[in-house]
């Protein structure tokens, strides 16, 4: 069986470190520019300081610059990459095949998800042209997945399986760029997709009024791990670029826990122990999903609220005074935050400042009736927890201590089979105690301190047992530790690898705005892989007015329960849109042959140029 990569997310280095204590085998991090989430950048030198922490452990650390390049950025944006290698990074992921067509690093290039990886001609070319792997499109089945894998054998597969969902295909949503200027495909994204919209059918009838009709409910695949590796899918990646370390920690350490449970044997080294219970239900999500892995089904959508409701915990049964009782069989503790949907339909929310009894006093009381659904979106006790928890990962090793011409030979070898050795130079006097001495040398050996290495056990062979005093053989231990560190840094594994250009035919003849080339490079790559026609990306100022700015899986209708296919209700008059507060229209087109929604933009305002496009 393959290894198999638990990937999560960093913000910063402290939510490096936590995932790779917590027991990551990878993290990804934005670089100081061009990431796809732009408040996620870094600097160089605390990329290189989690490349040191996390290559202890074998560990990797991908850095992003995955955004749409102008042409006047391309020579920096190489420069970047250069500069992540020098900072000891272990690969790009990237968006625009521009880069492919200058000088880049020896590194492996990862394909992002907005490359929009979603068929099988379109991963198969990506292996083609020298990408080492695919993050694949979030809205996959299990089937496609599968069909990926057989016509691209070699490429890695990486899947989204926990967080946040775009409800657009990824990369091919041009909504915030529509409506603000602001564009998804170059880390800008405003999440227009998050906001309340009103859904009226074309003879201007309302539908659904002031409902988060785009906003989905997070992706939770904890349950189909079997499924996804026997698809073929290795790298199993965490969403959340913008989370705190409580939320990388809490799922990193839930994750970990899955996958060592199926016994798979895993890319980095060492065994972490995090502190605390994991609970993915503790930390933001708004709901879960597993979108459209297992196909149709079950709600996707979010559209009460885009905010973290939490744990649903009871009903309010009497309000009293400056408090309330709730019929529920969980504890309540003071610092815990409440949520609730009052009489209008609005997400209110309340911190619990005391509980008596069956009684529950929160700072405020506006909105609470009897009935209303309660739910914790903040679990004092569990979060103050985990952000007090000592995490800690260490590396199985074991010590053999041998005689040598009157002195000590202590051989170490760690869980990978790298080995080194410390000696003790004679002469050694026996020891007056003999099991005494035996004792102390087990005793000191065993102390790895704050050392990455953890002592699994001590084999003596010693025919006469020496006394040596515990400062020297702390100093035994620690050039031994030493020594192994350089052998385990030495044996790293490291890929390094070159795309060389081919002419390998792109799977589609002509591309539209759809195909996001923005850059003179990044034409010239699709044109020397047979596309002949190449319209300009959104961002090089293109007017959206009538265009399509999604394509989606997910289908509004089917979510409100208005699937003429499924039989539900009576069709209403089409073309449904969604206006949102500022006025904007968003006109509805549904594929049902496919079972696709599109979303066409309508207001007549032009974007701005952005400079160093194709010209």
């Amino acid at each position: 069986m393959n290894p198999t990569e638990l990937l999560a997310p960093a913000r910063d280095l402290e939510c490096g470190v936590a995932a790779i204590q917590c027991g990551a085998d990878a993290v990804y991090i934005g670089a100081p520019r061009f990431g796809a989430r732009q408040a996620a950048g870094n600097s160089l030198d605390d990329i290189a300081a989690l490349a040191r922490y996390a290559h202890q452990f074998w560990a990797r650390v991908y850095a992003t610059l995955n955004t749409l390049l102008t042409g006047d950025e391309l020579p920096a944006a190489r420069r970047l990459a250069w500069q992540l290698y020098e900072a000891g990074v272990d690969g790009l992921i990237i968006q625009d095949p521009g880069l492919l067509e200058g000088d880049l690093p020896p590194l492996p290039l990862i394909a992002s998800t907005q490359m929009h990886n979603h068929t099988p001609a379109r991963v198969a070319f990506l292996e083609q042209v020298g990408f080492h792997r695919a993050i694949l499109a979030r809205e996959l089945t299990l089937e496609e997945i599968r069909a990926i894998r057989a016509a691209a054998p070699r490429i890695e597969l990486e899947s989204f399986v926990h967080g946040a969902l775009c409800v657009c295909f990824s990369g091919q949503c041009y909504l915030s760029y529509a409506i603000g200027g602001r564009s998804a495909n170059r880390g800008q994204c405003a999440q227009p997709c998050r906001k309340a919209y009103t859904l009226v059918d074309a003879r201007g009838r309302v539908l659904e009024r002031g409902k988060h009709l785009l906003s989905l409910r997070d992706l939770n695949l904890s349950a189909e791990i079997p499924a996804l590796i026997a698809a073929g899918v290795t790298a199993f990646k965490i969403e959340g670029r913008l989370k705190d370390r409580t939320y990388v920690a809490n799922l990193v350490a839930c994750y970990r826990r899955q996958l060592d449970a199926l016994g798979v044997r895993r890319s980095s080294s060492g065994t972490s122990t995090p502190g605390f219970t994991p609970d993915p239900a503790k930390t933001f999500n708004r709901g879960f999903t597993t979108y459209f892995l297992k196909g149709r089904g079950a709600p996707m959508g979010s559209i009460d609220t885009p905010k973290m409701t939490g744990e649903a915990l009871g009903r309010v049964v009497s309000v009293q005074g400056r408090g309330f009782t709730i019929d529920s069989s969980a504890a309540i503790h003071p610092g815990d935050g409440l949520c609730f949907f009052d009489s209008a339909g609005h997400l209110r929310g309340v911190s619990v400042n005391a509980v008596r009894g069956p009684d529950v006093i929160p700072d405020k009381m506006e909105g609470i009736a009897p009935g209303a659904q309660i739910f914790r979106n903040h679990d004092h006790s569990f979060l103050t927890g985990l952000a007090r928890s000592r995490s800690e990962r260490r590396i199985a090793i074991t010590f053999k201590v041998r005689g040598a011409a009157g002195g000590l030979l202590l051989s170490v070898e760690d869980e990978d089979g790298n080995r080194a050795e410390g000696t003790l130079a004679p002469p050694l006097a026996p020891a007056d105690e003999p099991q005494r001495a035996l004792q102390t040398l087990r005793r000191q050996l065993a102390k790895t301190g704050q050392t990455e290495f953890s002592c699994a056990g001590v084999e003596i062979e010693l025919d006469t047992v020496p006394f040596v005093p515990v400062s020297r053989l702390n100093a035994l231990r620690r050039e031994a530790l030493t020594r192994l560190s350089e052998v385990r840094s030495a044996n790293r594994p490291r890929e390094r690898r070159r795309v060389v250009p081919n002419e390998i035919p792109f799977p589609e003849r002509e591309l539209t705005y759809l195909g996001n080339v923005l850059n003179p490079a990044a034409e010239a790559f699709y044109r020397r892989h047979g596309v002949v026609h190449i319209e300009p990306a959104a961002e090089s100022g293109l007017d959206l007015n009538g265009r399509k700015v999604m394509t989606t899986r997910y289908c509004i209708r089917e979510e409100l329960g208005m699937c003429a296919r499924q039989g539900h209700g009576a069709p209403a008059a089409e073309p449904l849109a969604l206006i949102d507060a500022e006025g904007h229209r968003l006109e509805l087109r549904f594929d049902c042959r496919q079972c696709r929604m599109e979303v066409y933009f309508h207001t007549g305002s032009a974007r701005p140029h952005i400079g160093g496009l194709l010209e």
